[in-house]
C-alpha cells in the first residue's frame, strides 16, 4: 500500500509530468500549468483501498460498486483462473472476507457513494461521470 501511496503522491505533485512518464498523452493546453484553473482527475481502483486511512485522506470522492451475494457468486463462477477455485472457496473465504472488508470500510470511510452493480457498465459510468461533473461545477 505504501508503494501505491508513493505513486499517488507523485501524481499529486505534478499530474502532467506523471502522465507523460506513464505514456499518457497530455493536451497541449496542459503544458502551461495554472493551478487556479487546472483540473486533474486520478482514479484509483480496488475495494480494499478504502481500508487504508492514508489514501482516504487524499481522496475527494469514493465510489463503491455493490452487488448482492447471488450475483457475486455467479460472476465469480464464470471467471477463468489459471488455477480454478477449489470447491467451497467462495462461501468459505471470498464472501466472508468481502463482508469483513466492507464492514471495515463502512466504519472508516464516511464519504462513500454506493453504486448498484446490477446496473450496466454504461449506467454506472454515466452516474459517476455526472457526479464528478457536478462536483467540479460546484467547486469552480
Amino acid at each position: 500500500m505504501e508503494a501505491m501511496m508513493n505513486t499517488v503522491r507523485a501524481w499529486m505533485e505534478n499530474p502532467v509530468k506523471f502522465a507523460r512518464s506513464h505514456g499518457v498523452n497530455v493536451l497541449p493546453t496542459a503544458e502551461e500549468p495554472d493551478s487556479e484553473t487546472e483540473v486533474h482527475i486520478l482514479i484509483v481502483e480496488g475495494f480494499l483501498l478504502y481500508n487504508y486511512r492514508p489514501l482516504l485522506e487524499v481522496c475527494d470522492k469514493c465510489f463503491y460498486i455493490s452487488i448482492p451475494y447471488e450475483e457475486c457468486k455467479m460472476r465469480r463462477s464464470t471467471r477463468q483462473y489459471t488455477v480454478p477455485d477449489p470447491p467451497g472457496l467462495f462461501d468459505g473465504h471470498v464472501w466472508p472476507m468481502y463482508l469483513k472488508h466492507r464492514r471495515e470500510m463502512e466504519e472508516n470511510c464516511m464519504n462513500v457513494e454506493y453504486l448498484d452493480g446490477l446496473k450496466s457498465r454504461e449506467e454506472i459510468y454515466n452516474q459517476v461521470y455526472e457526479n464528478i461533473q457536478n462536483t467540479l461545477l460546484n467547486h469552480l
